[in-house]
C-alpha cells in the first residue's frame, strides 16, 4: 500500500465541508416555511384536544342494551290472550319392539319411509322356531289319534276275538270238569293215586279263573273304553294344541311387522344384530331392545310448557294458531288437546299439547313452533288488532303511564304505550309498528332524548 502525504488529506477534507455562502437572504430559512410548520404543529394539537374531548363527554353516555320489537297482530278469529314456544311432537310415537329374542336376518325399510299396517318391517332368523314348532305339531297329533281311538272303541273285530277266546276257554274248562270227576272216582276205588286227583283239580281251578277272566275282557270289549279315559286324552289333546299354538306364535314373531300406518323416523337395528324381547343393553354388540320406531304424521301435537303464571289464561279445547320457525309464512289452527294433571314443581310450569287440526308434509317432529292462544268469547275480535311484542324489561310505568325507550339517531325516544295482552317473557303493546330497537337493559335515570351507546357497537 503507498501512504499519502498529510498535507494532501487535509486538503480533502476541506473540500467536504459545506458551503454556507449559498443559502438566500444572508444564510437564514425562508418565512413562508416557518409559518407551514406552525401551521402544521397548531393543527395537530386541536386534532388532539378534539379526540380528548370527544372520550371525555362519550363517557358520559349510558351503555343500553336493545331488542328488536316484533310486529303482531290478530287474524280477525280472535284476539291472543298468551304466546307461547314449544315443539313439534307425534301424538304416539311407537317402538316396536321383537316379542322373541333373534338375529336380523332382513330389514327392509329405513328412515323416512311411509308404511302401511301389516307391513313386514324386519325378519329374524327362524330355524329354530321352526323346529320347535314342527315338534310341538308331532306331539299334537299323537295326542289328536290317541282321543279318536279311544272315542271309536273297540273295533269288531276285536269284539269277536275276545268272543273266541272266551269259548276256548270255556271248552276247556270243560274238559278239565270231566277229567276231575273220573279221577275222582278212581281215586275212590284206589286206582289213582291222592297226587293225581290233587292234579286234575289244580287243572280246572286254573281253566275256570281263565274263563272268568276272559267273560270280563268280552265284556269290557263289547261297552269300550272308560269316559274317565276318554276325558285324559282330550286334556291331552288341549295341552298339546296349546304347546303347538305357542310354537306356532313364537315362528310367527320372527316376521315383524308395523303395528299402525305411518312414518320410519328411527331404524335402531341393523342386519346381523341380535335383538331381544327381555332386556336390551346399552354396550356396543348387545342385544338391542327395538329394531325401528314409527309415528303417524298426520297425528302431530304441539308440546308447551307454560308458566303457571299465565296457566289461568287457558282452557279445555282452547284455540290457538301455530306458526314454525322453519317456515314463517306457514300457520296451522290448533286446539288445546291435553292439560296435564300436574304441575312441574322445579320449572313452575304445566305442560300443555295443542293439537294440529291441518298438519301437512312441512311439519317434523321435535321442531320449534310458537303457539298463539286465542280468546274465543272477545267481542271486538272482528275488530283487527296491530301491534308489537316488547319484553318484560322493556316495559316502563311512571305514574301509571306506560311507556318504552326506543333508539334513534344514537339517542333515547320515549314513547308512550297500552299493554294490548300479555305474552310468554313480554307484552302486546301498541304505538309500535314492529323493528324499533327498544331498550331493555338501562339505568334507571334513563332520560328522554339522552345519548347512549348501544352495547357491544363501537
Amino acid at each position: 500500500m503507498i501512504a499519502m502525504p498529510a498535507d494532501d488529506k487535509h486538503d480533502d477534507l476541506k473540500n467536504l465541508r459545506i458551503d454556507h455562502s449559498l443559502r438566500d437572504g444572508g444564510g437564514e430559512p425562508p418565512a413562508w416555511s416557518r409559518r407551514f410548520i406552525l401551521g402544521g404543529i397548531a393543527v395537530v394539537v386541536l386534532l388532539g384536544m378534539v379526540a380528548l374531548g370527544y372520550r371525555v363527554f362519550a363517557s358520559d353516555a349510558p351503555e343500553v342494551e336493545v331488542v328488536r320489537a316484533a310486529a303482531e297482530g290478530s287474524d280477525g278469529t280472535g284476539a291472543t290472550v298468551l304466546s307461547a314456544t314449544g315443539y313439534v311432537v307425534a301424538h304416539h310415537k311407537i317402538n316396536v319392539n321383537s316379542k322373541v329374542t333373534g338375529r336380523v336376518a332382513w330389514i327392509g325399510v329405513e328412515k323416512g319411509d311411509k308404511v302401511k299396517e301389516g307391513q313386514v318391517l324386519v325378519r329374524l332368523e327362524d330355524q329354530e322356531f321352526r323346529a320347535l314348532h314342527e315338534q310341538a305339531r308331532g306331539a299334537f297329533e299323537s295326542a289328536k289319534a290317541r282321543l279318536t281311538e279311544l272315542e271309536h272303541g273297540s273295533r269288531p273285530e276285536e269284539v269277536r276275538q275276545a268272543e273266541h277266546n272266551l269259548s276256548e276257554a270255556r271248552a276247556t274248562a270243560a274238559n278239565d270238569k270231566i277229567s276231575l270227576d273220573r279221577a275222582r272216582d278212581l281215586f275212590s276205588q284206589g286206582v289213582v293215586s291222592k297226587q293225581a286227583l290233587d292234579d286234575a283239580t289244580a287243572r280246572y281251578d286254573s281253566s275256570q279263573q281263565r274263563v272268568n277272566s276272559l267273560e270280563q275282557s268280552f265284556r269290557l270289549a263289547q261297552i269300550g273304553p272308560r269316559a274317565e279315559q276318554i276325558q285324559r286324552a282330550r286334556g291331552d289333546l288341549g295341552q298339546a294344541q296349546g304347546q303347538m299354538d305357542y310354537a306356532k306364535s313364537q315362528l310367527d314373531a320372527t316376521v315383524i311387522r308395523a303395528p299402525v300406518s305411518g312414518t320410519i323416523l328411527e331404524r335402531t337395528a341393523e342386519k346381523g344384530e341380535l335383538v331381544t324381547a327381555q332386556f336390551a343393553s346399552g354396550a356396543e354388540g348387545g342385544p338391542r331392545g327395538s329394531v325401528v320406531a314409527l309415528a303417524d304424521l298426520n297425528d302431530i301435537q304441539v308440546e308447551l310448557d307454560i308458566a303457571q303464571d299465565d296457566f289461568a289464561k287457558l282452557g279445555p279445547k282452547q284455540e290457538a294458531a301455530v306458526t314454525l320457525d322453519a317456515f314463517k309464512d306457514r300457520s296451522y289452527k290448533g286446539v288445546i288437546a291435553e292439560i296435564s294433571p300436574e304441575a312441574n314443581r322445579q320449572k313452575a310450569t304445566v305442560q300443555v299439547k295443542v293439537q294440529i287440526l291441518n298438519p301437512d308434509a312441512y311439519l317434523r317432529p321435535e321442531m320449534n313452533s310458537t303457539v298463539q292462544f286465542l280468546a274465543g268469547d272477545n267481542k271486538s275480535a272482528s275488530r283487527k288488532q296491530l301491534g308489537a311484542f316488547v319484553p318484560t324489561q322493556a316495559l316502563r310505568d311512571k305514574d301509571g303511564t306506560k311507556f318504552v325507550f326506543i333508539v334513534f339517531n344514537g339517542r333515547t325516544v320515549r314513547r308512550e304505550v297500552h299493554v294490548l295482552g300479555p305474552r310468554s317473557g313480554g307484552y302486546l303493546v301498541d304505538s309500535l309498528v314492529g323493528g324499533e330497537n327498544v331498550v331493555t337493559g338501562a339505568p334507571a335515570d334513563l332520560k328522554d332524548g339522552q345519548k347512549i351507546r348501544i352495547k357491544g357497537q363501537s
